[in-house]
């Protein structure tokens, strides 16, 4: 059972090209915060993003990474989060 988690994690990972942003998000209560980075892992923000859980904080979310997608010529996303 083990070796299929660890294929499918792996197909996952595969995935990921030269052309994706990574952003990964710690979720909280009331704030979250985003850091991106490209295929390799590489940060390519300058800083994290922190934003509330609202509609803003989520338009706040969405205009950064658009923003670091046309900065970086990146033209697909992959978003992962924590389970909390």
């Amino acid at each position: 059972m083990k070796f299929k988690q660890i294929d499918a994690q792996n197909q996952r990972v595969e995935q990921i090209t030269t052309s994706h942003l990574v952003v990964g998000i710690d979720m909280a209560k009331e704030t979250h915060v985003a850091q991106a980075t490209n295929f390799r892992g590489v940060v390519v923000s300058k800083r994290h993003l922190s934003f509330t859980n609202s509609i803003e904080g989520f338009e706040k979310l969405s205009r950064w990474m658009s923003e670091l997608q046309q900065k970086h010529r990146l033209k697909r996303l992959i978003i992962g989060m924590e389970p909390t």
